[in-house]
C-alpha cells in the first residue's frame, strides 16, 4: 500500500513534541538527493497474516549516494513509526514482498517447522535486526540494525501452547479408578472418595449395607449353628472378635478412618477389659440362641433392649426416667409375653439365653456410659472395638476349649470333608465385622436417634426375611405380639426424646 509524501506522515503523527528530523531536515534532505526510491517493509504484527506495509518516498526527493543523516532519518522515521522492517531480496512496490518467505520465518522461529520452512525464513528474516533497502538506477543498498537496540522492534515471542487432549483422553485414567474408588468409599469413607457422591447418596449406601450386614450375620449364623451342623457357638463367636481385631487394626491404622486414639492408663485399660467381659457374654449368648430358636422369635426378645437398659440404668446409676418413659415399656414386655406364648418353636433354654443377651447389651451400654465419662479416657466406637476385640478373643478361646472341648481339630476335620465351611467361616467373621462399622457409620452420617430407629425396623425387616428363607412357622398371635413389642419401642423412644426436651 502506497502512503502520502513524508512530510504529510510526519504532520499525522499527532500532538505532542516532535522527536523525530524537523522540518529543516528534511528540507536538506530534499535539496540534497536525487532521483531514488526507498522502501520500506514491515511484516504483520501476528503470524497468521504476511501482508506488507509500503512506505515509498517521491523519487525526485533522494540521491544514489544517501548521507549519514539521510540514515539518521530513517532509522528515526523506523522507531517512531514502529515498525520492524526485514527483507533479504530487493522487491519492487507493488509486489508487496515475499509472503512464503514470512511464513516459513514465522514457522521456522516459533514451531519448529520443516527444513524448507526454516530454510524460507532465514532467507525471509535475514539477521534478524531491522533492515532497510534502497533502490535506485540498477543497485540497492542495505542496513542492519542491532538486535535489542529497541526492544519494541523486536518481533512478539511465540508460546507454544501444547493441545488439550480430548475428553476421551482425559477420561481413561480416571475410568478404571472409579469403581474401586465408589466401593471404597462405602466402607471407608476417606475425603476423597467421599467427594465423587452426593451425601444423599452416601447416607442411602451406608444404611443399606448396615441392613446387609446385621441380617447377613444373623442368618449366616443361624445356618452355621442350626442347619449345617458346625454346633460351636463359642469358638464362632472367637472368630468374629479375631477378624473385628484384624480389621479394626487396618481401618485406623492403615486406612485412617477415624484417628488413633491410645489408652492413656492402666486403669482405663481395666476398664476396657471389663466392657470386653460383657460384650463376651452377650454375643455369645445371643450365637447360642440361634440354636434354639427361630430368628424371627430372636429378634422379637432382643426388641426388649430398652426395658433392661432403664432397668440398669436405675440401679446402677439410680437415675430415674419420666413416668411417661416407664409407661412406655408396658408394651414391650407385653408383646413378648403374647409372642412368646404363641411360639410353635419355643425352646427355654434358647429363650433364657436370647433373653441374656439382650440384658447384656443393655448392661454394656448402661456400663460404657459410667466407665468412659472423662474426655481422657472416651473413645470412639472403632478405637474401642479395636481395643475391646483382642481381649474378648483372648476371653473366649480358653472359655471355648473348656466348654466345648478340642473344637479347632473338629473345625479341620470338617473343612477337610467339606470345603465350603471355609468360605462359610470367613464370610460370617467378615460380615460381623462390617456389623460393627456400619452401626459406626450410621452414627457418623445420621445421629443415634437414627441408628435406634433403624435398629426397631431392622428386626422386623430380619424377622421377615428369615421367615421367607427358612420357612419356619408362624402364628397371627406370635405376629400381633412382634407388633406390639416394636410399638412399645417407639414409644419409649419418643417418650424419651419428650423427656429431655
Amino acid at each position: 500500500m502506497l502512503v502520502p509524501p513524508l512530510h504529510r506522515t510526519l504532520a499525522a503523527d499527532g500532538p505532542g513534541p516532535p522527536s523525530g528530523p524537523t522540518v529543516g531536515q528534511i528540507a536538506a534532505v530534499r535539496s540534497d538527493l536525487g532521483r531514488s526510491a526507498i522502501t520500506v517493509h514491515s511484516p504483520a504484527r501476528t503470524p497468521t497474516t504476511t501482508a506488507q506495509t509500503q512506505h515509498t518516498l517521491e523519487p525526485s526527493l533522494l540521491s544514489p549516494s544517501p548521507s549519514p543523516l539521510l540514515l539518521s532519518l530513517l532509522l528515526s522515521l523506523s522507531i517512531r513509526s514502529e515498525i520492524c522492517v526485514c527483507g533479504a531480496r530487493p522487491s519492487s512496490p507493488s509486489s508487496g514482498g515475499d509472503p512464503a518467505g514470512e511464513e516459513g520465518g514465522e514457522r521456522g522461529r516459533g514451531e519448529g517447522g520443516s527444513g524448507e520452512e526454516q530454510e524460507a525464513g532465514r532467507g525471509g528474516r535475514g539477521s534478524g535486526g531491522g533492515m532497510v533497502e534502497a533502490g535506485g538506477h540498477g543497485h540497492t543498498q542495505t542496513w542492519t540494525t542491532r538486535r535489542g537496540s529497541n526492544p519494541r522492534l523486536e518481533p512478539d515471542p511465540v508460546i507454544d501452547i501444547p493441545a488439550t487432549p480430548p475428553g476421551e483422553a482425559r477420561g481413561n485414567g480416571a475410568a478404571s479408578k472409579s469403581g474401586a474408588a465408589s466401593f471404597l468409599s462405602l466402607f471407608c469413607p476417606t475425603p476423597a472418595a467421599a467427594a465423587s457422591f452426593s451425601p444423599t447418596v452416601t447416607t442411602a449406601l451406608i444404611i443399606a449395607s448396615w441392613y446387609f450386614s446385621n441380617i447377613g450375620v444373623l442368618l449366616l449364623n443361624k445356618y452355621l449353628l442350626s442347619i449345617y451342623g458346625y454346633r460351636y457357638p463359642i469358638f464362632l463367636t472367637m472368630l468374629h472378635m479375631v477378624s473385628c481385631s484384624l480389621y479394626s487394626l487396618a481401618a485406623v491404622h492403615w486406612l485412617g478412618l477415624v484417628p488413633l486414639q491410645h489408652i492413656s492408663s492402666r486403669r482405663q485399660l481395666l476398664k476396657i477389659a471389663a466392657l470386653s467381659a460383657i460384650f463376651c457374654f452377650s454375643v455369645v449368648c445371643g450365637n447360642t440362641s440361634l440354636r434354639y430358636i427361630p430368628v424371627s422369635f430372636n429378634q422379637a426378645v432382643g426388641a426388649t433392649t430398652p426395658f433392661f437398659t432403664a432397668i440398669f440404668a436405675f440401679l446402677l446409676t439410680c437415675r430415674r426416667e419420666h413416668p411417661l418413659v416407664y409407661l412406655a415399656l408396658l408394651p414391650v414386655v407385653l408383646g413378648i409375653v403374647v409372642a412368646s406364648n404363641s411360639e410353635p418353636l419355643f425352646h427355654l433354654f434358647g429363650f433364657l439365653v436370647c433373653v441374656g443377651s439382650t440384658a447384656g447389651r443393655a448392661l454394656k451400654s448402661v456400663v460404657q456410659g459410667i466407665l468412659l465419662t472423662s474426655e481422657a479416657e472416651r473413645l470412639n466406637s472403632m478405637n474401642l472395638l479395636m481395643y475391646m476385640a483382642p481381649i474378648a478373643a483372648a476371653i473366649l478361646l480358653p472359655v471355648s476349649l473348656y466348654v466345648e472341648g478340642n473344637v479347632g481339630a473338629a473345625t479341620v476335620e470338617k473343612a477337610r470333608t467339606d470345603p465350603n465351611m471355609v468360605l462359610l467361616l470367613l464370610g460370617n467373621a467378615t460380615v460381623a465385622y462390617l456389623v460393627n462399622l456400619t452401626n459406626f457409620l450410621v452414627t457418623k452420617h445420621t445421629s443415634a436417634l437414627t441408628l435406634q430407629v433403624l435398629g426397631n425396623a431392622k428386626a422386623a425387616v430380619a424377622a421377615v426375611v428369615s421367615v421367607l428363607i427358612f420357612r419356619n412357622p408362624v402364628t397371627v398371635m406370635g405376629i400381633a405380639g412382634f407388633a406390639v413389642t416394636i410399638m412399645g419401642v417407639v414409644l419409649y423412644s419418643e417418650a424419651k426424646k419428650r423427656a429431655k426436651s
